[in-house]
């Protein structure tokens, strides 16, 4: 579970700060926050300290990564380019999740033995080298779909500081992003009220079921 994660978080920040970079604000860049390098997105209280207290505590696995740093006065158009910068997050999670469940099926079609073996976990000698070696990066390319989903979802929630509240303020008439960017400071406390007590059933109703969604076109009906 590490690496996909690690590698979904990393690359979602990457695509925030290379699509700001393209778009005129070299920020980010400069900071090297255009970096494969998990450890310059990396966030001491919200990507380590968080997540560390709550899957102990609770089982719940809950954070984030260091915010990429956009100036939108020296975007060439702040308003929608901030919206691209923002949509560039989910959008590789999304382009993530493809590729990985492209690569899960076909590893599957190539050796349709290994379903019988991450299934039952039959290691038997006549496939044992090629299942010890497949089998555990089938499960990866799985959880990667799964994260990278629910990544996206998640993100694209319209409540800022989430990419969806971002391209919502983006989006909109000056009027209503005004409105919107003002719960900004709010969105912290909004966002775990939505994640923890879910007062709506928002999460039940929307989220895990589009990641349920989402996750059954790529996958198809056949999963380790």
């Amino acid at each position: 579970m590490a690496l996909p994660l690690i590698f979904a978080i990393t690359l979602h920040e990457a695509a925030h700060a290379w699509v700001a970079d393209k778009k005129g604000d070299a920020t980010a860049r400069m900071l090297g926050r255009i970096s494969l390098n998990p450890w310059v997105h990396t966030d001491l209280f919200g990507t380590i300290l968080i997540p560390l207290l709550l899957f102990t505590t609770t089982g719940f696995l809950f954070g984030y990564a260091k915010p990429v740093p956009v100036n939108p006065f020296r975007l060439r158009r702040p308003k929608q380019d901030m919206a691209w910068v923002a949509a560039a997050g989910p959008g590789m999670n999304l382009l993530l999740a493809i590729v990985s469940g492209v690569l899960y099926r076909a590893i599957l079609m190539i050796f349709p033995q290994l379903y019988t073996f991450g299934r039952v976990g039959d290691f038997s000698s006549s496939g044992w080298l090629l299942s010890a070696f497949f089998v555990p990066v089938l499960y990866m390319l799985e959880y990667s779909v799964h994260i990278n989903i629910l990544l996206m979802v998640f993100n694209l929630i319209p409540i800022p500081p989430l990419d969806g509240g971002r391209v919502l303020v983006g989006i909109l008439p000056e009027r209503q992003s005004r409105v919107i960017s003002q719960i900004e400071p709010y969105g912290m406390l909004l966002l775990i009220i939505f994640v923890f007590i879910d007062p709506f059933g928002m999460m039940q109703r929307f989220v895990w079921p589009l990641v349920s969604i989402f996750s059954g076109y790529i996958f198809g009906t056949r999963v380790v």
